[in-house]
Order: C-alpha cells, then sequence, then structure tokens
C-alpha cells in the first residue's frame, strides 16, 4: 500500500514528488521509460517563458509567472543551471504593432514585470543580429533559458534523497477503484503487478487523457503536437543574447531562436498535430520549416553549424489549457495533464500547488528533516585550474578525459551512474553529463562510456543500451566460443 503513486517522471512528476518528499508519505513514481526526463521533458525550447502569452484568467497564465518566480531559488537549491537572459517577441510589419501592444496588456495582467515595447534604433542595440525588417518588438527581461534534462535529474534525486521511490521500465495498463472506493486506487503494470494506493498523481503526458478516461466520466482529450528543432554548435553560441520569439499563431509561439544554457544556439519547433503518441521523428520538410522561418528573425543563421535535430511531443489539451486538481467524480485522483508549453516554466508551481491538495486530502504531516538542497555533478569543464586539482587528487578518474568536444571525464561519469537514480544507459549519461553532446555527437567517446557503463553497472557488455529495453548497442560476439569478445 502507497499513500501516493505518481504516473509520469517528466518534470511534472518530478516537481510533485519533490514537494510530496516533504511529507510522511509513502511515495512511489512509476515511468515506462527507462529514466526521468524520456518525454516531453527532454524535448523541448529549454525556455522559462516570462508570462506574456497566456489568456489572463487561465492556469496557463497563473502557473507560468509563478513557476517563473520560482526558478532562481530552485536553481540554487538544488544546483542545476538556469539563466535570465531576457526574451524578444519580435514582428515585421507596422500593422503588426497593435498586437504586440495586446501582448504587453495581456502580460501585465498576468502581472509579468518589465514589459516595454521596443522600436528604432534601440531593437540594434539590444541585439545586432536581428534582421533589418524587424519594426517593434517586446522586451521581457524575466524571460529564461535553462537545461530542461538538469532540472527535473536535479528535482528527481531531491525527492529520491527524501524518500520517494522510483520505478523505470514499468508501464501502467489499467487503473481502477479497490473494492472498497474508500481505500484507494489498484493500478496495473504491464509486468502483471498490482499496486495499491491511498491517491493517484496523473502526470502521464501524452498519455494522461487515456488514465483520466478510465475513472472520470470528465473526458480529456490531448493531441500529440510535434516540434521539431536543431540544435548548433558552440560557435554559433554567440550569435544572440536573447530568446527570440516572432508573434504568437494558433498552435504556439513559432520557430524561435535561442541560446542555450550550456553555449549552443537553438532553432525551433515547428507544430504539427498527430494522431500518434510515438511519433518523435524528425521530417525533411519540418527541418527545412525551422530554419527557413528562423533566419526571418535571424538571416545570419548558419545552417551548416546544425550538429543535430530532434523532436518532441506536446500535449496539447482540447480546452488548451493545464488540467490540474482532484477529478470531480474520482476521490484520490488527481490530474496533471494537457502540460503543453509552458510546462516546463511552471513544473516548480504546479508541483507546489498538487502535492498541497494531495497532502491536505490524506491529512499528511510535514517531515522535520527534509533536505531542500542537492548538489550536482562536478563540471570539470568549467571548473578552476585549482577545482580540477583538487577533483584529481580525491579521485583520479577526474583526471581522464573521456568526450573530448565536452570535456567530459571518467569521474564524472561514474558520479552520474552511482547518484540516486543515476545513468543506467548512454542516454541517461549524456543528459547528466553531456558526454555525447558536443560536434561528434558520441562518435569517439561512446565506446569508453559503453565500457563504463557495463563495468558500473556489472552487466553484460550485450545489455548496454542507448536508452533502455530495445536499444541495445552490442548485438553479439565475434566469435561463438569466445564470449568476451564482443562487437
Amino acid at each position: 500500500m502507497y499513500d501516493v503513486i505518481i504516473i509520469g517522471a517528466g518534470v511534472t512528476g518530478c516537481a510533485i514528488a519533490r514537494e510530496l518528499s516533504r511529507y510522511q508519505l509513502r511515495v512511489l513514481v512509476l515511468e515506462k521509460e527507462e529514466d526521468v526526463c524520456c518525454g516531453t521533458s527532454k524535448a523541448n525550447s529549454a525556455i522559462i517563458h516570462a508570462g506574456h502569452d497566456a489568456t489572463p484568467g487561465t492556469q496557463k497564465a497563473k502557473f507560468n509567472v509563478l513557476g517563473n518566480a520560482m526558478m532562481d531559488e530552485l536553481s540554487q537549491e538544488l544546483d542545476f543551471p538556469f539563466v535570465r537572459n531576457g526574451s524578444l517577441v519580435v514582428c515585421f510589419e507596422e500593422a503588426q504593432i497593435p498586437k504586440l501592444e495586446e501582448l504587453m496588456e495581456r502580460g501585465r495582467q498576468n502581472g509579468v514585470e518589465g514589459l516595454r515595447i521596443v522600436r528604432g534604433e534601440q531593437i540594434q542595440k539590444l541585439e545586432p543580429n536581428l534582421s533589418d525588417s524587424v519594426t517593434a518588438l517586446l522586451f521581457c527581461p524575466t524571460g529564461g533559458i535553462v537545461c530542461p534534462f538538469l532540472m527535473t535529474i536535479a528535482l528527481a534525486e531531491n525527492a529520491a534523497v527524501n524518500g520517494t521511490q522510483f520505478r523505470f521500465d514499468t508501464k501502467v495498463t489499467q487503473i481502477r477503484p479497490t473494492d472498497n472506493p474508500q481505500e484507494g486506487w489498484q493500478i496495473f503494470t504491464d509486468a502483471g503487478e498490482v499496486l495499491t494506493t491511498r491517491c493517484v498523481v496523473n502526470a502521464a503526458g501524452v498519455y494522461a487523457d487515456v488514465f483520466n478516461n478510465m475513472v472520470s466520466a470528465r473526458k480529456l482529450s490531448i493531441t500529440p503536437r510535434r516540434g521539431e528543432y536543431q540544435l548548433l554548435d558552440k560557435k554559433a553560441g554567440a550569435l544572440i543574447s536573447h530568446t527570440i520569439f516572432q508573434l504568437p499563431g494558433p498552435k504556439g509561439k513559432g520557430i524561435l531562436v535561442t541560446p542555450t544554457v550550456h553555449g549552443n544556439l537553438m532553432v525551433g519547433p515547428t507544430a504539427q498535430d498527430l494522431t500518434d503518441k510515438e511519433a518523435v521523428n524528425t521530417t525533411a520538410a519540418g527541418l527545412a520549416e525551422v530554419m527557413e522561418k528562423g533566419r526571418q528573425s535571424v538571416p545570419s543563421l548558419p545552417g551548416r553549424m546544425t550538429i543535430t535535430s530532434f523532436a518532441g511531443l506536446r500535449a496539447s489539451e482540447a480546452e488548451k489549457d493545464f488540467v490540474l486538481g482532484e477529478a470531480p467524480d474520482a476521490p484520490g485522483f488527481f490530474n496533471c495533464a494537457g502540460i503543453d508549453s509552458p510546462g516546463l516554466s511552471a513544473a516548480p508551481a504546479i508541483g507546489v500547488y498538487l502535492a498541497k491538495q494531495v497532502a491536505q486530502t490524506l491529512r499528511a504531516e510535514k517531515k522535520t528533516d527534509f533536505c531542500g538542497t542537492r548538489k550536482g555533478i562536478p563540471n570539470v569543464a568549467q571548473a578552476t585550474l585549482q577545482e580540477r586539482k583538487a577533483l584529481i587528487q580525491q579521485d583520479p578518474a577526474y583526471g581522464n578525459v573521456i568526450c573530448r568536444c565536452e570535456t567530459v571525464t571518467e569521474g564524472e561519469i561514474i558520479n552520474a551512474i552511482r547518484r540516486p537514480c543515476g545513468a543506467r544507459s548512454l542516454d541517461g549519461v549524456k543528459r547528466r553529463v553531456r558526454a555525447g553532446m558536443g560536434r561528434c555527437q558520441s562518435g569517439f567517446c561512446a565506446p569508453k562510456v559503453m565500457e563504463i557503463l557495463q563495468r558500473e553497472r556489472d552487466i553484460d557488455p550485450l545489455a548496454v543500451t542507448k536508452h533502455g529495453p530495445g536499444s541495445e548497442l552490442l548485438t553479439g560476439t565475434t566469435r561463438e566460443d569466445r564470449e568476451d569478445e564482443t562487437v
């Protein structure tokens, strides 16, 4: 019997888990993938939105602004990178300026501070590489950028240190009330298990409607909206300093151009509604659109410096707003559904809100020994000479560079594997310490990272995967009579 089972280990699920770990509760997070941050949370714009876009009075507007305000303190507590670099919304025609003014007024109604419209010579002073066609822009100083991987991982690690359990490669197949509905819920998994819990938190991303519709007469309908991106080399990272948006359209905020907290430049996303909830492939047409529309804002975008492309799915609910809170006809079943943009920005505030609701339902008491801080993995690439020497004296593995593109050492990779909710795959290591994130995209470091994973996890080399079961990297041995030789 658990007090709370959370379905989904994305950024909102992990934010809720971290907040619930403040209470004397037995909490379990179930995730169908092999790690946290494997869905929308790993494939998004990495933007902390200022909060000017959402319609005033909506859940999106409320939690975007609340979440944005929490980011500085949260990033310090949990030691993940966050930069308040500011964002710009540009328009290309005089006739569009009233729309900018409407956006500014909407932001003011939402409580966003510092908004102002910039015109004339001030545009190029603010961002010299913007298109000469930009006639005006909305300056939003509270906008920011974050690493969505490290943010989600930090939330999960802190929750785990405070007693939350995580189970990966566990797919939920059915939810139904116990024989006595007052006693809670039964959750069935693909392994044939039946788990019992007093409360359920449905943070299942594009599948949140499926689970809600199993238990509630108020049906949800989530459409997966695919967004495609291109990531450019760090040599292009200084081309702009702000996040550049174009005036938003019916399907979102359009193609943006933004620096990342790690020094790259990112362009995207497209917005294509699909029926397939697993369609995370990129397309030639989508990537061409990304670069074409990105160059409308920043004409000098060097497409030749693209080092990788990727796609993610946003969970667009039919009512166009977050669905948060206890289902009215399913006591103890709490929804965190329809979390599309600005879900990353809103996640910390959503975590506080839903955890409080669940704790009140369960009449839970707060812990006296909750630990609210977490220290990240040492970053050798950014360390001073003295800091590097101290790390190597502590553990010589920090002097053995494995990933040359990003200067990632063996010590960092070992640390990533051994931590709470540690890396179990090549992508798990990549998200935590950036081994394979550089220009060669794992071309040189992958074999060595695989060796370290095999050694640290004490598994067969053939069991090492890129991203969990079904993505094994080795197919067999070179000789049938010599099992230790792999290919």
